[in-house]
């Protein structure tokens, strides 16, 4: 409408970052909806409109289009250079694990010399410098302003995390995959997508971003996520089967597994290879044969994929170890949905001589439904300390009692501490020799939020705090740091 050859300089979903010769997508968002910037971006001097029906009252070009979000990742990604073109890109959505599978990816490649970047959870890198990460997935300027850095420094591979959140809305419908994983579909983030099919629907949309030729790895060991998945796949994709089940195309035989790692025979493709890791969980063996079905099709050896497993050490916040010489262990691990507590209590479980003791909470303002659901899967521990997560605006106390009421009295000793870091002393206080002690929920986030302030939190820095005084208690109100 009102337009013949439009020439931008960049484009923006955000009227405060319009500018003299931007263009303007005016997006329906969850809780803001941009059609009421128009006006302000007019007058900020938008040089014209992304909109999905006519604004004849504004005196702008405009580029009528179905779906504003999907179109303007494309133009971002233009705009950009069309960077994804030049990159061998491996897309990694699921409900868990997609940060530990992406981490190996990059790994994998970049202990065989290709320069990795890293789009996900924990951090932003463009293979040469990194940044704290703001979203798992960035939005769409974003994304293609990042993998437009990774060509000018020389890098030739990424791995990126794909959020449900960020296929749904289409935030990378400009990206070209070469491969994608989907490493599960369980509960998770309902208060966004309202049903468990909407969820699976936005997660099977990865499939989309994969160009002719590229790989589709499925997890053998989730059927109906694997599925679900497999439908979507087309002719010109392959799709490659990966699972604990020696059936699947990329396939494993352990051989040992404690809490120092695991030894095992890894199976691609019909050719094996011996390899260890210093990863903690079956959970994390199936991140292991994700990465490496990735890797494979990306050109790796066999020998290089092993080398590149052996070397890997941990991701922040996954199952991370805490040794301050303490005669028990400690890990740290961002467990928020019942599926992924319970494969990590049932790892610590087969792996440990004395009690299993869990430190867990539900986030405030975020899908109620799973709450029940994770206190059933704590009631794998022997010991289970329910606290506060992020309780944002809601009542720590009322979310407490929601998780409280999947817990059944089946012999685990339930304790409930409202202060996390108390929650987290006592959980060491009473741990013996032989005992295991996971902090979960938090992972490597280095905050609390509680009402609308977010206060300086990190679980693993007050566990290893209090491990260095030998277990004495810590009384300190959480420092403020933001308001």
């Amino acid at each position: 409408m009102g337009c013949t050859n439009l020439c931008v300089i960049d484009a923006v979903e955000n009227s405060s970052d319009v500018r003299e010769g931007t263009l303007f997508a005016v997006i329906r968002g969850t809780r803001v909806d941009a059609h009421q910037y128009i006006n302000e971006a007019y007058i900020r001097g938008a040089a014209g409109l992304l909109v999905d029906r006519p604004h004849p009252e504004i005196p702008l070009p405009q580029c009528v289009v179905p779906d504003v979000r999907s179109a303007f990742s494309r133009i971002c990604e233009s705009l950009s250079g069309n960077p994804t073109r030049l990159l061998n890109i491996a897309g990694v959505t699921g409900t868990n694990g997609k940060t530990t599978t992406a981490w190996l990816i990059r790994s994998l490649l970049e202990k065989s010399g290709r320069r990795t970047g890293l789009l996900g959870t924990v951090e932003y890198s463009d293979g040469q410098q990194s940044e704290p990460a703001t979203l798992t997935t960035p939005d769409s300027r974003s994304l293609a302003q990042w993998f437009g850095r990774m060509v000018a420094a020389g890098t030739t591979h990424a791995a990126i995390e794909l959020s449900s959140h960020a296929l749904h809305q289409g935030r990378a419908a400009g990206v070209e995959l070469g491969a994608a994983v989907v490493t599960n579909i369980t509960q998770d983030h309902f208060d966004y997508h309202s049903t468990f099919e909407a969820y699976r629907s936005a997660k099977t949309r990865i499939v989309e971003l994969v160009q002719p030729g590229g790989m589709v790895a499925l997890n053998v060991d989730d059927p109906a996520g694997a599925w679900s998945v497999r439908n979507h796949v087309c002719e010109s994709l392959s799709a490659v089967s990966y699972g604990l089940s020696t059936l699947a195309d990329v396939s494993l035989q352990i051989r040992d597994e404690s809490l120092s790692g695991t030894r095992f025979r890894l199976g691609l493709h019909g050719r094996h290879i011996e390899c260890a890791t210093r990863l903690i969980g079956r959970h994390n063996l199936s991140n292991i044969l994700a990465a490496s079905a990735v890797a494979f099709h990306f050109g790796l050896t066999p020998e290089e994929i092993a080398e590149g497993i052996e070397t890997f050490h941990r991701v922040p916040g996954r199952m991370e170890q805490i040794d301050c010489g303490q005669p028990f262990d400690v890990f740290v691990d961002f467990a928020h949905t019942d599926d992924a507590l319970q494969r990590c209590l049932n790892s610590l479980k087969s792996l440990t001589a004395g009690r299993v003791i869990v430190v867990f909470g539900a986030g405030g303002d975020r899908d109620r439904g799973k709450r029940p659901k994770l206190g059933k899967a704590a009631m794998l521990a022997d010991v289970a300390v329910v606290t506060s997560d992020n309780p944002r605006t809601e009542d720590p106390a009322k979310i407490i009692d929601e998780i409280l009421a999947g817990m059944q009295n089946d012999g685990t000793v339930t304790i409930v501490e409202q202060d996390r870091r108390e929650a987290i002393c006592k959980s060491l206080q009473m741990a013996a020799p032989g005992d295991c002690v996971l902090i979960a929920g938090k992972g490597h986030e280095n905050e609390q939020v509680i009402g609308r302030e977010r206060f300086s939190f990190d679980d693993r820095k007050i566990a290893r705090e209090f491990l260095r005084e030998r277990w004495q208690p810590l009384a300190r109100p959480p420092e403020r740091v933001s308001a």
